[in-house]
């Protein structure tokens, strides 16, 4: 917060000084009033360019300084590493060719400035340059297209193989609840028109289907490491997003139908508590709350890691405060967690 303010009084300076320059250039008597730019209007320009330049090459490198180590840690699904990879290799080409063709961009800018008695060469086409910059970009992003093709088509491809668990998360302002398959690892028959929240029914579930009535219905999301999950996902109200960032994982959940995402967790959280990168954040983190809490602004109890889920849509007033904990765990951790849970059966039962 205090770098954004700072930034943004320096912006503000800045903007005075511009207009208080304008106010000063107004109040000069003016020996002409011409329009039209002479070479010292042309030369001033250009030395503005190379301070442009200057500037965002400037921002660009203090941003890769100032914030690489607020991104994500590494990714703890399968697919996230190819997902991570690619991202990697898009922005090292989109950042080289942005380097190149703005330094030319501005230099040229400069060399060939307007200046008086100096008249303009340019050449009317040029063959073999044309090629060259159409046909080089034509190949580089038709080999990132058809990658990224490749890479969507894997993540996307959600199948039963290898006898996944099937968790349904269900959206609705704001809040997440997931459905487990209980123990047969199928989901019952639900519709948002059967809601009952007297009964405790508050999914919808058909409570006439036998596959209902093992399904656990949980309000925190745990997962088993090294299993394939496949998600079933609705929406009670409006389009929401089902997005779980360590896991490179996101998916509309959609009123009046079901949408489907599939990842196998790779890293329990343990595990990641422990990753540096994680660490380090935690403690940046806590000194931050415990200065805040000496000035009053929130209390001191420190922060620890935990996979969430998010929602990545805006979806009412209270949207940033959609999310819910995710726990990846290992399969004996996982099962124990399960048999302490009520089933929809159990849980009818005990209301009426």
């Amino acid at each position: 917060m205090t770098t954004f303010l700072i930034i943004f009084v320096l912006v503000l300076v800045a903007i005075a000084i511009w207009q208080m320059t304008k106010i000063f250039e107004l109040s000069k008597l003016k020996t002409e009033d011409s329009q039209v730019a002479n070479d010292k209007d042309n030369r001033y320009n250009g030395y503005l360019l190379f301070a442009f330049l200057i500037f965002i090459y400037g921002i660009t490198i203090f941003s890769f300084y100032k914030y690489t180590k607020v991104l994500l840690p590494e990714a703890a699904s399968e697919h996230g590493g190819e997902y991570d990879y690619l991202m990697l290799v898009s922005f090292i080409i989109i950042f080289f060719v942005q380097t190149i063709t703005q330094a030319l961009l501005h230099y040229f800018g400069y060399k060939y400035k307007g200046e008086k008695g100096k008249k303009a060469l340019f050449f009317a086409d040029n063959d073999r340059l044309e090629f060259i910059w159409t046909i080089i970009p034509v190949i580089v992003l038709a080999g990132l297209i058809l990658w990224g093709l490749y890479t969507w088509t894997n993540i996307m491809d959600i199948n039963d193989e290898d006898d996944p668990l099937i968790v349904e998360l269900y959206a609705q302002q704001f809040n997440w609840t997931a459905r487990y398959g209980g123990a047969d690892n199928v989901l019952g028959g639900a519709n948002v028109r059967m809601i009952d929240i007297d009964k405790a029914n508050v999914l919808g579930l058909d409570e006439a289907d036998p596959y209902a009535s093992d399904d656990i219905i949980v309000k925190e999301l745990h997962l088993p490491v090294g299993r394939k999950v496949n998600f079933k996902m609705r929406s009670q109200d409006v389009l929401h997003s089902a997005y779980m960032p360590h896991f490179r994982a996101q998916m509309n959940c959609v009123p009046g139908m079901i949408t489907e995402f599939s990842f196998t967790p790779t890293i329990t959280t343990a595990e990641m508590r422990l990753n540096p990168d994680v660490v380090d954040k935690v403690k940046r983190t806590n000194k931050i709350r415990a200065e805040r809490a000496a000035n009053g602004e929130e209390n001191s109890d420190p922060w620890e890691f935990d996979y969430i889920l998010l929602c990545n849509k805006i979806c009412g007033k209270s949207h940033y405060n959609m999310q819910m904990k995710i726990i990846v765990e290992s399969q004996e951790d996982y099962d124990a967690w399960v048999k302490s849970q009520q089933t929809f059966s159990q849980t009818m039962a005990s209301i009426q």
